[in-house]
């Protein structure tokens, strides 16, 4: 980060600091910040006992307030590192030419796809069948307050724009700047109580409504700009072209683990949807109703358009009184009757909008105004009625593969079918679904008692109903958590029929049935033996025959039957968060990386095209890392420009809380999309290498086993680690703990615990402890004991193989930030002897990942794979350790604590936790 932005935030805070009367604790930091720059990356040093003893003795008030100062810090810097990022951007966008288009950029992807020989027909189709759908989720991983988010924006908005005033409104601007830093230190850090579902979809709506409602219409212009600078003027056409880019979302849909999503919620989630839309729209149309201003008059209208403006009459326009004398702005009526409708008809929905608002692209051309009719405003609105619709992102449902069993157990009971359905082998299990699927009776009586549990899922069916009913794109899908077998596909679709979702049909004189649905029914694949029998598991549900014959009925919305995106499409949802938690890094990643392909495999053989759903976290122990650079690693059968990916917690607000980020994470996405799909070669593993990179997994997987399942180490990591804050922070409206009233079970030292604990606090709290295990344990156990000509083998696969070059450049990334020194301080705040176990099991394994990457690399340290991001890391590393020294401290005094005295420490540690999250820049 350039100096001067580091030197403004410190002056900031300075004078933040005196203002709000807390320059002693600003004094106490700075000393702080001292004795851990002297203790560098000694593992045991005197300065940090020294800078732990400083601490030890604060009184809590005076340890809130360094929090305070440092956590404001960190929001500042993590600030101003976005807005160098912004400020680079731009120069290389100025720099760049034709000739050598700037890095990872539409014009980029263009330049590549011709150098490789692809002609204008070709890239057409190419872009056209592009689908892919980002999928917001509230996963408890934001930890800063909508507040908080809110000043941020402002001061990095002001950050950008002061360079290019005049003196005297630069000085307005700083002082606007000071006072924000003002009102961040006064501001609470921690809610006060927990979100509730409904907050946490309208936090989603502030960036559906905001940066993406903005940015996506630039961005499909921008495509389309180079396109045909590339290839030629009309190569593609912005009106013309179907929606790359949709959104998804999870928020008031997903209520696997989350109580608190009921039918209620959901149906208040799609409420709230539909609302956000129209108020968008009406926004949207009266801009292009005070521009359209066409008038018959001046210019050619085709009668037949003014015909359909007369024919819809008054019905829908507020002020009807002078329609008559308005004709002759025929263009203008028809906005007037659109806002109207949007408002009074919620039966109106985005395909309805989509023709007409085509209707008037083709009566202003028709007008003569082709480029008002195709590049304006208009073309704008066109866009953004393919890709949000009158309902900004399609809802999705997920439920927990267990709880349709046991609904599903009820409903036979009930209908006097089976009673011991819960208890039968999977074969018998699908001859009663089958043979329930083929009748079409319902399986209970409208008035028929359920338990809550499953009058709470059909009443959840019954508003998914009733909202497709009214517009088909508001729910698309309905996930499957846990789905181990073909039963757990069919029991949804049982469900579904129930619901009247799903029908069973005759097929007259052929003797069978076939059914005709509404949703797309996805299986998630989570675990490690789930991603192994991933591709018998898919075969078996596309050569299950009611199950085919749901998916041919299922015509994707908004696409043309002549598109070739209209043929049938099988999603498939992969779980990078729990594979990872069960199999440990390195398994995860071959698991996933296999399943890809051999899922992809069973889908493409049986003439169906197929989309992952990757349900990718923020961080590397859950999946996450650079998007691009995933889209580009995955294997060529997965390539297939149809993809989904979940953005989760604090990776929305930092994607998308600013305009010019959010333009270059989707500009990223979109240019390797466009090149991962054109690049279909297979690179080829040789036996010898296939054998070593499964042998390599196993033994990581063993290693990884080896940790979690030592009768001591649950007991450890809740006494060592700061999971019981993380546990009570009220982040979010979802729980920690997959089974309600789990407990974290430290106290007998039981696996328990560690089962129901669901991946984003597993990873949340080793990266807390600095140690971020989920991103590395277990390579060195795996890489260390490799031949020499094993390790050449791997060298090999590094340099061809996008996929293992992702994954070591990770681990790289998660070894580089990882602070052994204070995972010490963590592992012996527990007990000694079991802490210095553990601590030399973590340490070890360490040193031989760090070893393993490098020789694989070729590097000779882990700073060379991205010198910027490792100066940052060096730069933020003393004054995080004041956060985690902090942390310890009131840990210890957790333990010791009265009654009186524990509400005090809680609130504190809930504060270093979020301080933390700023510092690393990531939770969970």
């Amino acid at each position: 980060m350039p100096s001067e932005l580091v030197n403004t935030v410190e002056r900031l805070l300075e004078r933040a600091a005196a203002a709000c009367a807390i320059s002693p604790a600003l004094d106490t930091a700075q000393r702080l910040h001292a004795l851990c720059v002297a203790a560098g990356d000694a593992i045991e040093s005197p300065r940090h006992e020294e800078a732990a003893a400083l601490i030890a003795g604060l009184a809590p008030a005076e340890l809130g307030e360094v929090l305070r100062i440092d956590t404001t810090r960190f929001y500042l810097l993590n600030q101003t590192e976005q807005v160098n990022i912004i400020r680079t951007n731009r120069e290389r966008a100025r720099k760049a030419t034709a000739q050598q288009p700037r890095a990872e950029s539409l014009q980029e992807a263009f330049s590549k796809l011709k150098a490789i020989g692809i002609d204008r027909d070709g890239v057409r189709a190419l872009t056209e069948r592009l689908d892919v759908q980002p999928t917001l989720t509230a996963h408890p991983t934001e930890s800063k307050r909508r507040s908080i988010l809110d000043n941020l924006v402002r001061a990095t908005d002001l950050m950008l724009r002061i360079d290019e005033k005049v003196e005297y409104e630069r000085r307005g601007m700083e002082a606007q700047l000071e006072n924000l830093v003002q009102l961040l230190l006064a501001t609470d850090d921690v809610r006060l109580k927990r979100l509730e579902v409904i907050d946490e979809v309208k936090n989603g709506l502030f960036f559906m409504k905001s940066s993406i409602w903005d940015v996506v219409p630039r961005l499909m212009r921008e495509v389309v700009e180079a396109a045909n600078d590339t290839f030629g003027a009309g190569t593609l056409d912005l009106t013309d072209l179907p929606a790359l880019i949709r959104y998804r979302t999870w928020i008031g849909g997903d209520r696997d683990g989350n109580p608190r999503v009921t039918h209620e919620v959901t149906r208040e989630s799609l409420q709230i949807l539909r609302g956000a839309a129209v108020e968008l729209w009406d926004r949207e149309l009266l801009e292009l109703q005070q521009e359209l201003t066409l008038s018959r008059r001046r210019v050619p209208i085709p009668e037949s358009f003014v015909e359909m403006v007369r024919a819809e009459g008054d019905r829908f326009i507020e002020d009807a009184s002078s329609l008559d004398q308005r004709l002759h702005e025929p263009v203008r009526v028809r906005l007037m009757q659109i806002r109207g409708r949007l408002k009074r008809d919620n039966s109106y929905h985005g395909e309805l909008l989509l023709r007409d608002l085509l209707a008037i692209r083709d009566a202003v051309e028709s007008a003569g105004l082709r480029e008002v009719a195709r590049n304006g405003r208009l073309a704008d609105a066109i866009v953004r009625a393919r890709v949000f619709g009158t309902h900004l992102a399609t809802l999705d449902i997920r439920q927990h593969s267990r709880v349709h069993e046991t609904v599903v157990a009820e409903l036979l009971a009930l209908a006097g079918v089976s009673r011991e359905y819960a208890s039968l082998p999977e074969a018998k299990r699908i001859e009663i679904l089958r043979m329930e699927l083929a009748q079409s009776r319902p399986l209970r009586s409208m008035d028929a008692p359920l338990s809550e549990q499953a009058s709470e899922l059909m009443q959840t069916l019954r508003v998914v109903r009733q909202a497709v009913e009214q517009d088909r794109r508001s729910v698309r899908s309905y996930i499957i958590s846990m789905t181990h077998g073909v039963s757990d596909i069919l029991e949804v679709l049982l469900l579904l029929k129930e619901a009247g979702l799903t029908r069973a049909v005759r097929v007259g004189g052929e003797g069978r049935t076939k059914l005709e649905g509404t949703l797309h029914v996805v299986p998630l694949l989570e675990t490690i033996d789930d991603l192994e029998r991933g591709e018998s598991l898919v075969a078996g549900m596309l050569d299950e025959p009611l199950y085919r014959s749901h998916l041919e009925s299922l015509v994707p919305p908004g696409i043309a039957p002549d598109s070739p995106n209209s043929a049938l499409l099988q999603e498939v949802m992969l779980g990078y968060s729990d594979s990872n938690k069960d199999g440990g890094f390195l398994m995860a990643n071959l698991a996933l990386e296999r399943a890809q392909r051999r899922v992809a495999h069973a889908v493409r053989s049986r003439g169906i095209l197929l989309r992952y759903f990757h349900g990718r976290g923020g961080t590397v122990g859950r999946g996450g890392g650079r998007a691009g650079r995933a889209i580009l690693g995955a294997p060529a059968p997965a390539r297939t420009g149809r993809i989904r990916f979940t953005e989760q917690g604090e990776v929305i607000s930092f994607r998308y809380a600013l305009a010019p980020i959010a333009a270059r994470h989707l500009e990223q996405i979109m240019h390797a999309s466009l090149l991962a799909s054109a690049d279909q070669r297979e690179s080829e593993r040789g036996p010898e290498l296939l054998t070593l990179l499964a042998r390599l997994s196993d033994e990581s997987m063993k290693k990884y086993r080896l940790l979690i399942d030592d009768p001591e180490f649950w007991g450890w990591f809740v006494r060592a680690g700061p999971i019981a804050p993380i546990a009570g922070l009220p982040i979010a409206s979802r729980p920690v703990m997959r089974a309600e009233g789990s407990g974290l079970g430290a106290a007998g030292g039981t696996q328990s615990g560690f089962d129901q604990l669901r991946a984003i606090p597993w990873v949340f709290t080793w990266i807390q402890m600095r140690c971020l295990a989920p991103g590395w344990f277990g390579l060195g156990a795996a890489f260390g004991n490799a031949s020499e000509r094993e390790t050449s083998l791997l060298a090999a696969e590094y340099q061809s193989s996008a996929w293992f070059r992702a994954v070591i450049d990770n681990a790289t990334q998660e070894l580089l930030r990882a602070r052994m020194s204070i995972v010490r301080r963590y592992a012996l705040n527990a007990d000694g002897n079991v802490g210095e176990r553990f601590f030399g099991i973590l340490k070890a394994e360490f040193d031989a990942s760090v070893r393993a990457v490098l020789r694989i690399s070729g590097r000779a340290s882990l700073e060379e794979e991205s010198p910027i991001i490792a100066r940052s890391i060096r730069e933020r590393n003393a004054w995080t350790d004041i956060l985690n020294l902090i942390q310890i401290e009131l840990l210890k005094r957790r333990r010791v604590a009265s009654e009186a005295e524990r509400g005090e420490i809680e609130q504190l540690l809930f504060q270093s936790v979020s301080a933390i999250a700023a510092a690393m820049q990531s939770t969970g």
